[in-house]
């Protein structure tokens, strides 16, 4: 068994893939120069800087579970968009949608007859009876958030050691080495320190959560059904059970954030595994790529918020945006879940991830390597560890950013793009049995190399 890494080995290996990274995308390099000048640190958004090469690779065009970039080299796709592309790049249906709502307005702050289709499907597929519309999951749960604070007049919600949705303040929040909240390493200029907003716990911990919520100050509790963004990391048998009984319990309102998640079926972890939250959030891939998210609640939510909401003042209250439940939106959204979001991509695509697992489970066992790999649905990650972690604090100590950048790059250099900062992959619609047979080659040849 390779218990440990020869380090300067690593060192040298990765040096070597980042000589072959320059030598095959020196356009990339060449645009990447020039957009230095006019955009910070030479990207659209911070953290694409932390792409495995030393620049990021420019695309050209992508379709289905491919890219092309300005070099002209050809990636299969298994990061996606981290789920905003897991239909696929450009999906020929959402794609047909997109293109006639353009031509019939794009935005105009007014409701279109397909709203109500979508709305409807939400229904179906959530069990949710009340919807409404935003650009992104960050403001979905913002949205939540915002509901469940007026409507229980508590000042706090509750998060999961190293959580994540998106960029809502409140989460940016962690249990340091001593079991004490501390405002998370490398939080932004945070509006508030989020100790006086939140209370944090580890996920899978029943004991800490009836004792967080026993105060009743705490208006939500905002979960991923299973934690995706530190490594899927799943509950534990009888979790939820324990979650919904212990937020009833104590008058907190409970939001599933479903936007990694969905991966787990048409409606879900929610659905697949009878959760009942109070409000459900979800963003990235509904709408094919194209910016989109919703939130759902419960009759009861509804009913109380109306309560309190003053009609007045409904447009300044900081829930809603100019281009929420736009006609663009709206119509990538209907096109997807009616053509690609179904029953049968989900059936491919999770079988197609369970030979991709597979794959990889093969190879770790051909190597007697102190690895796993984990599943959800139609995503899989693989750990650089010999057990599966139970909660955030137990995954954020595993994590090797050296190792991590090496088997992404690695893969990078031979067509294929996993998701970064992790290693994660997804399985689109057009992903294929050879694909999926291709990285399981190349993980093999980049464990050779590491024990070379």
């Amino acid at each position: 068994m390779i218990s440990t890494i020869n380090r300067t080995h690593l060192t040298q290996l990765l040096h070597q893939e980042e000589s072959l990274f320059h030598k095959t995308h020196p356009k990339s390099h060449e645009l990447y120069q020039r957009a230095r000048k006019s955009l910070h640190g030479g990207v659209p958004m911070l953290w694409m800087v932390r792409w495995a090469g030393s620049f990021p690779v420019f695309v050209k065009e992508a379709k289905g579970a491919r890219f092309t970039d300005v070099d002209g080299n050809s990636y299969i796709d298994f990061c996606l968009g981290d789920t905003g592309a897991m239909t696929g790049h450009a999906p020929d249906a959402t794609v047909q949608a997109i293109a006639e709502q353009i031509q019939n307005g794009i935005t105009l702050m007014l409701p279109y007859e397909d709203v109500i289709w979508v709305g409807e499907e939400l229904q179906r597929r959530f069990k949710l009876p009340f919807w409404q519309f935003a650009l992104t999951a960050t403001d979905a749960n913002r949205f939540a958030l915002r509901m469940a604070r007026l409507i229980t007049d508590r000042p706090k919600i509750l998060v999961f050691n190293y959580c994540y949705h998106g960029s809502v303040d409140e989460s940016f929040i962690v249990l340091d080495e001593e079991g004490t909240s501390i405002s998370r390493p490398n939080n932004m200029g945070p509006q508030i320190d989020p100790r006086h907003t939140t209370k944090v716990i580890e996920f899978n911990d029943v004991a800490a959560l009836e004792t967080a919520l026993s105060a009743r100050d705490v208006a939500a509790v905002l979960a991923e059904p299973v934690m995706t963004n530190i490594g899927i990391i799943h509950p534990d048998a009888g979790y939820h059970d324990a979650l919904r009984e212990i937020t009833r319990k104590y008058g907190t309102y409970l939001i599933i954030d479903e936007t990694h998640t969905i991966c787990t079926s048409p409606g879900g972890y929610t659905a697949s595994f009878d959760l009942q939250p109070d409000f459900l959030t979800l963003g990235k891939p509904i709408a094919g790529g194209v910016p989109a998210a919703v939130y759902g609640f419960t009759e009861e939510v509804s009913r109380r918020f109306a309560e309190r909401l003053d009609l007045d003042d409904a447009d300044v209250g900081g829930i809603g945006g100019t281009l929420a439940g736009n006609a663009l939106s709206i119509a990538a959204m209907k096109a997807t879940l009616q053509n690609v979001l179904t029953d049968e991509f989900y059936a491919k695509a999770i079988a197609l991830q369970e030979k991709f697992t597979a794959g990889i489970e093969s190879v770790i066992e051909e190597f007697n390597l102190p690895w796993i790999v984990k599943r959800l649905g139609n995503r899989s990650e693989y750990w650089f560890r010999p057990t599966p972690p139970r909660n955030g604090g137990e995954a954020f100590a595993a994590i090797d950013h050296d190792l991590d950048r090496y088997m992404h790059l690695y893969m990078l250099n031979r067509g294929i793009l996993m998701t970064p900062f992790h290693n994660m992959a997804l399985i689109s619609p057009e992903t294929t049995q050879a694909d999926v047979d291709y990285h399981t080659k190349v993980f093999r040849e980049a464990v050779q190399s590491l024990i070379a």
